[in-house]
């Protein structure tokens, strides 16, 4: 297969595959970099970046936004030809806060799903930053380019579709993720290029579109990029690499992770997601209350009230390794993972099965 070329403006990797941000701690500046320097684009969770700082809980926007900028600074460092990114989810309580940061540190595009980052235009203004909202319908995609497009005459730099295959937290409802198959990636990137083509004309501009949610291997690739992306996301399949910023015990979870390990939860924050079962899962399942005091605020949905743990906890312990207090999210392909390997021995992997397909 021809493998197309990714530009979003005046961004080109020299291949078209986008490494998706996974918080809290598993995609930080060492990852990034990694797959920056693999020709990708590398991608900075900016889910709590500061949880290993010694103020972070006591004053933890501060910590955040500390770690925020060094995570960007170190991951240029590391990768300076290569294209940095940033992943800010619009439910975190210091969503422009943390976009300000990115643009100050020239991040080269900032990736925003959770919600619709319907601010985002006006907070990257006169920057180079470019923006991409992270979408799982094309009436979202619609929503958003429609709103851009009256109050700020922009379109999107490019756009993430997920599907209902991706890891962590889910833009689907669980009635739609037990029929996923109508939900299905390729599917969905077809309607976002159709919902988007008003737009483009108008502007005369290309948008393009990037896919993940369940993409493993370049056979999945060449599926999506033949429905009309131009690019493919991967998150989980890179986990277990030896670039990975997560604890070796988290990396373990999906090395030995088996089909019928992977699940969907009800998280704390209102959102169904996709995780790896453990004992500490098995334990929610029950109803047992893990106790705990909000240190965080995290999220704008999250209920500390009627919440059975706080999810921040159990993200930070699971990115340390203490799989007791915590679990690892995970797309549905994570029982595919077998061993530890490389960024490039992966990327060139996909790369050398799309050419093939």
């Amino acid at each position: 297969m021809f493998i197309p070329e990714l530009k979003i403006d005046n961004l080109v990797p020299k291949i078209p595959i986008v490494q998706g941000g996974m918080g809290v701690g598993v995609s930080m500046w060492r990852l990034a970099s990694a797959v920056a320097n693999s020709g990708g684009i590398g991608v900075i969770s900016g889910v709590e970046p500061g949880f290993n700082l010694p103020g972070y809980n006591t004053n933890k926007q501060k910590a955040n936004k500390e770690a925020l900028a060094y995570n960007i600074r170190k991951a240029k460092q590391q990768s300076p030809a290569g294209i940095i990114g940033v992943n800010i989810m619009t439910a975190v309580n210091n969503f422009e806060e943390m976009v300000k940061i990115a643009v100050k540190e020239k991040t080269d595009i900032i990736f925003s799903g959770a919600g619709l980052p319907l601010k985002l235009p006006e907070l990257v203004k006169d920057s180079i930053t470019k923006i991409a909202p992270i979408v799982s319908s094309a009436k979202a995609a619609a929503v958003i380019c429609k709103h851009w497009d009256k109050k700020f005459g922009y379109l999107p730099d490019a756009i993430v579709v997920e599907g209902p295959k991706a890891g962590g937290h889910l833009g689907f409802s669980l009635e739609q993720l037990k029929n996923a198959a109508q939900f299905s990636l390729d599917s969905i990137v077809k309607e976002v290029v159709s919902a988007i083509k008003p737009f483009e004309e108008k502007y005369m501009k290309q948008v393009p579109i990037i896919a993940g949610g369940g993409v493993f291997d370049g056979r999945d690739a060449a599926g999506i990029l033949s429905a009309g992306a131009s690019a493919v996301q991967i998150a989980t399949r890179l986990v277990a690499t030896y670039e990975c910023d997560a604890d070796q015990g988290f990396k373990d979870q999906y090395i030995n992770a088996t089909r019928d390990d992977v699940v969907i939860i009800k998280s704390p924050v209102g959102l169904p997601g996709r995780a790896i079962r453990n004992d500490f899962l098995r334990d929610v399942e029950e109803g047992i209350r893990k106790p705990f005091k909000c240190l965080y605020n995290c999220l704008k949905t999250c209920d500390p009230r009627q919440s059975p743990y706080c999810i921040a906890d159990a993200l930070i312990n699971a990115q340390r390794g203490d799989l007791l207090h915590g679990f690892a999210f995970a797309g549905e392909n994570v029982y595919r993972v077998d061993k530890m390997s490389s960024v490039k021995e992966i990327l060139n992997g996909i790369l050398d099965e799309l050419i093939s397909s």
